[in-house]
């Protein structure tokens, strides 16, 4: 089993950065997938950015090239830096990790990221 929990949200103006972190209760050098979701009011859920097997990265195409997904192995920590942040980037941002292909993927509580002047 593995418990994440994110932090790093909060309030921000149109054009800020904020960064997200992801901290995973055992290693994470050997996951096979971690990434982040994101849910606003009233959508569903959805794919911002994950890393496949520690490399391959995949980014939503409203968030290419201003997010960026990173990890840091010796703190089995996963990273969400996101600049030029605008209204509608305003969600609650899930962390999400799967083991191994077939098994159960695992989720964090969340966390509010609000874009507003």
């Amino acid at each position: 089993q593995v418990q994440l929990v994110e932090s790093g949200g909060g309030l921000v103006q149109p054009g800020g950065s904020l960064r997200l972190s992801c901290a995973a209760s055992r290693s994470i050098f050997s996951m096979y997938v971690m990434g982040w979701y994101r849910q606003a009011p009233g959508k569903q859920r959805e794919l911002v950015a994950n890393i496949i097997r520690g490399s391959v990265t995949n980014y939503a195409d409203s968030v290419k090239g201003r997010f960026t997904i990173s990890r840091d192995n010796a703190k089995n920590t996963v990273y969400l830096q996101m600049n030029s942040l605008r209204p509608d980037d305003t969600a609650v941002y899930y962390c999400n990790a799967l083991v191994a292909v077939g098994e159960v993927a695992y989720w964090g509580q969340g966390t509010q990221v609000t874009v507003s002047s």
